[in-house]
């Protein structure tokens, strides 16, 4: 996913999981994390706290759908998000929202 970024430079915001210590090798990425097991969750702008909570109400979504298979996850994850932006919108607009995306 990220080495088809097109942009010049691109900074990563992690937790410190060290599943993502190769980006700190590579120059395409500037790395900034916090590591919530030494008890740090926000440094200033660094946090993740936006992602797990879009994990969180996810999972929560996927719960009853169990069993969900990788070929179909990404339609379920565009229902979800669809739905979130749809929850946003005031009712005509959200209606509109809605056609657009179905059509």
């Amino acid at each position: 996913l990220l080495a088809d970024h097109n942009k010049e430079s691109l900074t990563v915001y992690t937790d410190g999981f060290r599943a993502y210590d190769p980006l700190e090798e590579d120059d395409a990425f500037t790395r900034k994390y916090v590591v919530h097991s030494d008890g740090e969750y926000a440094d200033g702008d660094i946090h993740v706290n936006t992602c797990e909570s879009h994990a969180s109400l996810t999972r929560r979504w996927l719960s009853p759908h169990r069993g969900v298979s990788k070929d179909k996850l990404t339609p379920y994850l565009k229902a979800f998000q669809l739905r979130r932006e749809l929850y946003r919108k005031p009712g005509d607009e959200a209606l509109k929202y809605a056609l657009d995306a179905v059509l």
